[in-house]
């Protein structure tokens, strides 16, 4: 992954879970790095942990902003580019997840839904392109399992990552022409505070987390820096004749029919 040393990346969602990870794995491969998140707390402590892997201070920018907003979007790429000069590659990971079937959930939900896990990656990923041409970048988008194969009580998010998969294709398709790759990680379930912040019980979540043995073929949940070496070989050269992938890093659950 050496291809990838003084990169700049933008990761979004940086304050907790597999962007978390990701901005820890990219620190050590000696990206420069623009982190944004909604929790200046929380994204704070990734940049210590960015520092104490021997990340020099200079080379970490923090923006804070939800890319629920479109001018948050334009905020957070502009002062990007603003501090380094440049864009390499931009990770799309800030997502949710709304649980429910369709007779629980409501419209707002369903538009939350798609426009936090959706909407931000067509804005971010329209935002960053014209850098990206310059410097032959790449994008790698934060999709899941569940974008592949249909559960039971997400409906919302499952179809807004089936979403992401379908845009990834398609903006790789509209961007090789420029020699810019988009590709896209399908997680499995992974030890993360997604689920409790989607409004699970500690109870329920250590349930949860304790089906995921018998759920995914390997016998067990995934780690967050499972996923991370995932995207870190999608965004570097290490992939370079790559583009319109999506690839499962789920433990090999997407293999599994219900009986």
């Amino acid at each position: 992954m050496s291809s990838l040393k003084d990169k700049v990346v933008l990761v979004t969602g940086a304050s907790s879970g597999i962007g978390a990870g990701t901005a820890l794995h990219l620190a050590k491969l000696g990206c420069r790095l623009a982190l944004t998140g909604r929790n200046e707390e929380n994204l704070k402590a990734v940049v210590q942990q960015c520092e104490d892997a021997g990340l020099a201070k200079d080379k970490i920018f923090t923006v804070f902003g939800s890319v629920e907003d479109q001018s948050s979007c334009e905020r957070i790429v502009q002062e990007t580019v603003k501090y380094f000069g440049q864009l390499d590659v931009l990770i799309n990971n800030a997502g949710i997840l709304v649980g429910g079937s369709i007779e629980t959930l409501t419209v707002e939900d369903f538009d939350r839904q798609m426009n936090v896990n959706v909407r931000s990656v067509f804005i971010l990923t329209k935002l960053a392109l014209p850098h990206l041409k310059k410097t032959k970048g790449s994008i790698v988008n934060v999709s899941s399992v569940a974008g592949v194969r249909s559960f039971q009580n997400v409906a919302a998010y499952a179809t807004s990552k089936a979403a992401v998969d379908h845009l990834t294709r398609c903006t790789a398709l509209d961007s090789a022409q420029y020699g810019v790759r988009i590709n896209a990680v399908n997680p499995g379930v992974i030890v993360t505070d997604i689920h409790k912040r989607a409004g699970m019980s500690d109870k329920e979540y250590a349930e949860f987390i304790e089906r995921a043995s018998s759920t995914h073929p390997l016998g067990r949940p995934g780690q967050v820096e499972e996923v991370a070496k995932a995207i870190a070989f999608l965004a570097s050269d290490e992939s370079s004749f790559t583009t319109g992938e999506t690839l499962t890093v789920d433990g090999g659950r997407h293999t599994v029919c219900s009986r």
